[in-house]
This record gives structure tokens, C-alpha cells and sequence, in this order.
């Protein structure tokens, strides 16, 4: 196969045309690699690449993040993303997934693993059980709302910070995700961040994706969604991350079938700290 970059494609969920890109090789079976939040779809790039030959990857754009649309009330919340993941697989698949997923996306494939269980072959989560103001035990339901309303009107004053130069970009993804090498950061800034008419940039996320709706499920309810995954689940931790460990509090006891690894010199994004040991236990766990 021609070693070419993927081609771009358009679907519309919930009124909103979304993006994902395609690397090819249609009749291999179908790999989804979801992104988190504040990302973009070709952060999977290197991925994408070293597994085309032998998978369909789809690599799509979380709603407001990459090239997809911005909601124009500003939707950011778990089940708003689930009902788009869910759209996109309704679109381009008939048969049971594969599915790899960093920090929020994980979040998301878990629960349309749980959710439709019978839609995913296997499923691979980076740093998914991170803490997660959805998944935390809920304060009082005034104080909760009170929050949500003062801070989206803090957001519409927000305003997408402007860098003079795709260097002075670069120069805080790096501040932002030190184990990154140069060459990746460079290439996901570039990817990442959309030239403004008076010649800055920015980056391509809305600034709404941080807000969320004053709703969720509590942590019996989402170990439950866990619970309810029938597939093999892969749980990729990063020692030297924020994100909790998938054994800590038993969490990784809530999967029906799990197994966990945690990676050693490796922060928030493992693919990207540790690509070659990810990649052949990836291939293993595929």
C-alpha cells in the first residue's frame, strides 16, 4: 500500500457536521482511535501509520476540537460526544469495532462499549479514569447549576488566546506536555492550531469544550456502564502522570475482562512517550 497521509471526510450528528479522517485499506477490519479533550485527530498520526497496512483506522474529531463544528450552544458533555461517536460507527460500520481512545475519548468509548456491547471487539483506554467532574460524587443540585451558569458566562467572555507565531505555539505545547519529543510537538501544533486573519494563531478547540453540563451519572452508575463491556479492555497508564492508576480504588475490578499496564517514564500520553513498547503490546492486545 502507497505510504500516503489519510483523506478527510465529513458526517453530520445531532445537526452538526463533524470530521474524521480515513487512512485507508477498506476492507481490512475497522480501528477507531478517538483523541482527547483539547486534541485532535492527528495526534494519532504515528499510529495510524505503523497499523494501516493491517486495519480501516478512522481517526475522527471530537465535536468543537480538530476540523469538526463548534456547537453553537455550546454542548460539550459526555452525552452529546457519546451520541456522536455512536453516529459515526452507525455510518461506516455493520459488524463489531476495535477501538483505542485517549483521556476524554476513553472516557466516551467506555461508555458506548457498556452501552452497545455488542458493537466493540476490543478496547484499548490511555489514561481513561482520570477524575472527571461527571464522574465525581455530585454536590448539592443548586450549587452544582450555580456553577454551570456563572461559569458559562465567564466562557462567553473568553476569547481564543492569540499566539504571534507558530513557534510561540510550539513553545507552549512543549511547556505543556514535557515528555513530548520535538518532532511531535512541532507536528500536533501545526495540526493543532488555525492561522487568525490579522496573521496569529490559535488552537482549533472551542473554548466551551471546557464546560459541562451540571448532569452525569454517579461512580455506582458508571462502574455499572463498566461492568456492562463484554469485549477484552486494555487500561494504559502512564506512571508519571496525574491520571489515577486503572488497579487504584479497584477500578480496574469493575471490567468483566481486564488488564492493565502501566508504563514507566511515561506521562498523559503514553502513545506518544512510549510509542515503540505501546505499539508492539497495542499490536499483541489487537
Amino acid at each position: 500500500m502507497e505510504d500516503i497521509g489519510p483523506v478527510s471526510h465529513r458526517f453530520v450528528s445531532q445537526r452538526l457536521p463533524l470530521h474524521y479522517l480515513d487512512w485507508g485499506n477498506p476492507d481490512a477490519p475497522l480501528l477507531v482511535l478517538q483523541h482527547g479533550g483539547r486534541d485532535h485527530a492527528r495526534n494519532w498520526d504515528w499510529l495510524a501509520r505503523a497499523l494501516r497496512h493491517d486495519w480501516h483506522v478512522i481517526c475522527p474529531d471530537l465535536r468543537g476540537h480538530g476540523d469538526s463544528g463548534w456547537s453553537p450552544d455550546g454542548s460539550y458533555s459526555i452525552p452529546f460526544y457519546v451520541a456522536d461517536f455512536a453516529q459515526l460507527i452507525h455510518q461506516i460500520s455493520d459488524g463489531p469495532v476495535s477501538i483505542v481512545a485517549h483521556s476524554l475519548g476513553g472516557a466516551i468509548a467506555m461508555r458506548y462499549a457498556g452501552i452497545w456491547p455488542e458493537r466493540v471487539k476490543r478496547l484499548a483506554v490511555i489514561e481513561g479514569l482520570g477524575v472527571s467532574v461527571l464522574d465525581n460524587e455530585f454536590a448539592p443540585v443548586a450549587q452544582r447549576w450555580r456553577q454551570w451558569v456563572d461559569e458559562r458566562r465567564a466562557l462567553s467572555s473568553r476569547v481564543p488566546r492569540r499566539y504571534g507565531s507558530l513557534e510561540e505555539a510550539f513553545t507552549r505545547m512543549r511547556a505543556e506536555n514535557a515528555h513530548l519529543s520535538i518532532e511531535r510537538a512541532r507536528h500536533l501544533t501545526i495540526h493543532g492550531t488555525t492561522r487568525n486573519e490579522d496573521g496569529t494563531y490559535s488552537w482549533k478547540f472551542d473554548n466551551y469544550v471546557r464546560s459541562n453540563l451540571p448532569l452525569g451519572v454517579s461512580q455506582e452508575e458508571l462502574h455499572a456502564i463498566w461492568h456492562n463491556i463484554d469485549c477484552p479492555v486494555w487500561l494504559v497508564h502512564g506512571a508519571d502522570s496525574w491520571a489515577r492508576h486503572p488497579e487504584e480504588e479497584g477500578l480496574a475490578a469493575h471490567f468483566k475482562q481486564a488488564k492493565v499496564t502501566s508504563y514507566e517514564k511515561a506521562g498523559h500520553w503514553v502513545h506518544h512517550d512510549r510509542f515503540d513498547s505501546f505499539l508492539t503490546d497495542l499490536k499483541s492486545f489487537l
